[in-house]
């Protein structure tokens, strides 16, 4: 019975190995370098390794598949292979494996063409209109993943939305880093509203929908806390958290929106390494509501967020003033 975690070197990865073995389950960690999680089996490599992936999955009954190239910038080629044919290679390998289980880990852009989202339900994954190459490649994914799903092979995905907390360097580290140089903008005013995830409360609902996948199966469903808060609010949130002032200056979401465009395509040019200051889909993501009708998510989980944000909030500035 044991469970393959892929991903497992990540902040969500890791809670959702650790929750897992909390259930008593034996856990399995597939990723490129050492998760260290006390008790767990680590099987190391790339999603995108036919061998490695074949080792990670020998012997395992379920599988939760994180692991995927997470950026706002990069080439297309790179999101393609990780995210869509490193998840194709793993569902093979699983289903040649005996695996009866997957549940996959998407994300709610995959479903957003970058206008507001207000109490929305899950909504199809679309490739087609989804924003950057991100979310672009983690929808057609989600259609591989979901499309394989069968009596004897079920596959559901789980969409947890902006998961944060201590030890969170995608969301959190990048705004207080940004704010302490003065370079995080509120758009237009941070009114925004928008859900976020506690990362314990993403993790229990992914160990949730394998533990119930006879209802989940099939199915796409958006994890949140369910607390819409205004941007700027959570954004001055992290960055009391982490010690530094908030944002105060505001510029308009469409200047902002439009300048994203300019600098990725200069970005992309120039060949120039990490991540832009600004991309469309971020001041997208900055400057439009999205937040979502939690209730079909959480009667078929049978599942509740037991941390709050302010409760996370006050756990962060924990984190930070250790």
């Amino acid at each position: 019975m044991t469970v393959l975690v892929t991903g497992a070197s990540g902040m969500l990865g890791r809670a959702v190995a650790q929750q897992m073995q909390s259930t008593g389950r034996e856990v399995r960690c597939f990723q490129r370098r050492p998760a260290g999680i006390a008790g767990a089996d680590e099987v190391l490599g790339s999603v995108d390794d036919p061998a490695a992936v074949s080792r990670a999955v020998a012997g395992c009954s379920s599988v939760i598949h994180l692991a995927a190239k997470v950026s706002f910038a990069g080439p297309a080629a790179e999101f393609q292979r990780i995210n869509v044919e490193g998840t194709r290679l793993l569902l093979d390998a699983a289903e040649q494996a005996g695996v009866t289980d997957v549940v996959q880990v998407s994300s709610p852009s995959v479903a957003h063409d970058g206008t507001s989202l207000v109490g929305a339900p899950a909504g199809p994954a679309d490739p087609a209109h989804a924003r950057g190459h991100y979310a672009r490649t983690k929808a057609a994914a989600e259609l591989l993943a979901l499309g394989r799903s069968t009596r004897d092979f079920r596959v559901a995905a789980v969409r947890p939305h902006i998961v944060w907390g201590p030890g969170d360097t995608q969301l959190v580290e990048r705004v207080i880093e940004r704010a302490r140089a003065g370079r995080l903008p509120l758009l237009d005013d941070g009114t925004a509203l928008i859900d976020t995830t506690y990362v314990d409360n993403a993790a229990a609902a992914i160990v949730a929908c394998l533990v119930r996948m006879d209802r989940a199966a099939g199915l796409s469903l958006v994890v949140t806390n369910g607390e819409p808060r205004p941007i700027a609010e959570l954004l001055a949130g992290i960055c009391r958290a982490g010690g530094v002032t908030p944002p105060t200056r505001s510029v308009p979401g469409s200047l902002a929106r439009g300048a994203g465009a300019v600098i990725e395509r200069f970005w992309a040019a120039l060949d120039r390494s990490g991540e832009p200051p600004m991309t469309r889909f971020l001041a997208e993501q900055l400057s439009t509501a999205h937040w979502f009708d939690q209730r079909h998510t959480r009667a078929v989980l049978d599942w509740h967020p037991a941390v709050g944000i302010d409760e996370g909030f006050e756990r962060l500035t924990r984190h930070y003033s250790i």
